[in-house]
């Protein structure tokens, strides 16, 4: 008999309670090592451990050797050069032994083809507390989709973090690869990230796009953010907006940003990580660990909060920050949204304001081998909400109503960890109420809304573009949801 291919998770389920009558399944050996990786590995190695971001580690070509001492060392010391933490300090030798043997257990099932990613179905009901809804597939056989931009004829822009930037015509087809766009370094984080079209495309053609790119140095690299035109299939005209100084490329290759905004006055966000460098969030003359603005040109804006400060980084916009994944305008009040990824645990939504200071690596929710945090400071502003394990946040968008007219003014996040889809009520800055409208269909790196209110998701392993669009057949679903309550 020929065993069909299985996730991870579904050949070996979280938790199982035996039908009325049913003989009791045999102990899991591997349970306790279950819920450690639920906790601690998901968010990097996926659900079914075969990577992303991080490396896969049912794989057997192991990047830092692959027998047991190796493994064992890599889990107690982590590589703080790649952003892998160190568990030394939260699981003790027979935590680390479970670990090792549950991984050794999954590799073989890997080899043998047990454990795939499965092919998402084209369509997928999605009951909600508050709409009936369908996922629907719109482009699929894409790699690593980063960033989304829908563009004025009804087709899409999409960047793919291996270094492509593809065009996907209104009238549908495949996606066509644009010619000449810049060389990138593709390494764990870094390769192509957001793409954004200026305010006026339809009357100037900008596509701005930020990427990562070698360093000066050997093994350094950094983020980058140039400005082009498409034409004919090809980039052209491109100009460089934003590159760091030579000391933020570092050979971390982690937390490289970068997620794009345009406020109403047609000024450039975009966000940076601290690129492993924790202390660079605090320094006002070091642009990582921030959230920066320029003009549509790369000039500095004259009301930058820190433009006319002696020494610090002019675009500064915000500071303090570990690494924004998501950032938006309240369609309502106006106020500008921002969602960060915590060290282990401590993920966080933010409402951002000028010169304002978050704080990090000072104060945070989660945990860090080599950091200690306070549980607040004087002029350091606390988060709104955190999320503890973490849920990896990504972009975020807020529901214009339309399609959804229940989620007007509710708040979406895309969840890298769980492959997670969120929605947050809010009342002012308080979260009144979070559910998990889906997971399990793919890590969510990027949401928008399209202009008729159905929401355009850009999906990771494996790589797609969905819609989610209302179903009135798609029963509501029952409150078993997180709640802040």
């Amino acid at each position: 008999m020929v065993t069909p291919p299985r996730t991870l998770a579904a050949l070996l389920p979280w938790f199982a309670l035996p039908a009325a009558g049913a003989v009791p399944a045999a102990p899991d050996p591997h349970a306790h090592a279950r819920g450690l990786i639920a906790t601690h590995c998901v968010t990097c190695h996926n659900r079914d451990l075969v990577g992303g971001p991080a490396p896969n580690l049912l794989d057997p070509i192991a990047r830092h050797g692959g027998n047991d001492e190796a493994l064992r060392r890599a889990i107690r010391e982590g590589f703080p050069a790649t952003g892998m933490p160190a568990f030394g300090d939260i699981l003790g030798e027979a935590d680390t032994a479970a670990v090792l043997r549950f991984i050794r257990h999954a590799q073989r099932e890997y080899a043998a083809g047990r454990i795939t990613h499965p092919e998402p179905p084209a369509q997928a009901p999605v009951p909600t507390r508050l709409h009936g809804a369908r996922l629907e597939t719109v482009v699929s056989g894409l790699g690593t989709p980063w960033g989304l931009e829908l563009l004025p004829d009804g087709g899409m822009l999409i960047s793919e973090r291996e270094g492509r930037l593809l065009l996907v015509p209104a009238a549908g087809g495949p996606p066509v690869p644009v010619t000449g766009t810049p060389a990138t370094q593709v390494r764990q984080d870094g390769g192509y990230l957001d793409v954004t079209l200026h305010p006026r495309f339809a009357a100037n053609g900008w596509v701005y796009l930020a990427y990562t790119e070698v360093g000066p140095r050997a093994g350094t690299s950094g983020t980058v953010v140039v400005r082009g035109r498409i034409a004919g299939g090809r980039w052209t005209d491109q100009e460089l907006l934003f590159r760091g100084p030579d000391e933020t490329y570092v050979e971390d290759t982690s937390h490289y940003g970068c997620r794009f905004l345009w406020d109403p006055a047609g000024h450039l966000f975009f966000t940076l990580g601290d690129r492993g460098v924790p202390a660079a969030a605090q320094d006002l003359g070091s642009p990582l660990g921030k959230i920066l603005r320029l003009r549509d040109d790369g000039g500095i804006p004259a009301d930058n909060p820190f433009a006319a400060r002696p020494g610090a980084w002019p675009s500064v916009w915000s500071y303090g920050h570990r690494h924004v994944q998501g950032l938006e305008y309240h369609p309502a009040t106006g106020q500008l949204w921002a969602t960060e990824h915590g060290p282990r645990g401590g993920d966080e939504l933010n409402r951002i304001d000028a010169a304002a200071n978050y704080g990090w690596p000072v104060t945070s929710a989660g945990l860090d081998r080599n950091l200690r945090f306070t549980a607040g400071e004087p002029g350091m502003r606390p988060p709104l909400r955190h999320w503890t394990p973490s849920v990896a946040p990504g972009a975020i968008a807020f529901g214009p109503g339309g399609a959804f007219p229940r989620w007007r003014n509710h708040l979406f996040i895309g969840c890298l960890g769980g492959e997670q889809l969120r929605r947050l009520e809010l009342d002012g800055e308080v979260v009144r109420d979070e559910e998990i409208v889906f997971q399990g269909h793919g890590r969510v790196r990027d949401v928008r809304f399209a202009p008729d209110g159905t929401l355009l998701l850009v999906l990771n392993q494996p790589g797609r573009i969905a819609r989610l669009v209302p179903d009135p057949s798609v029963p509501l679903a029952n409150p078993a949801t997180v709640s802040t309550r």
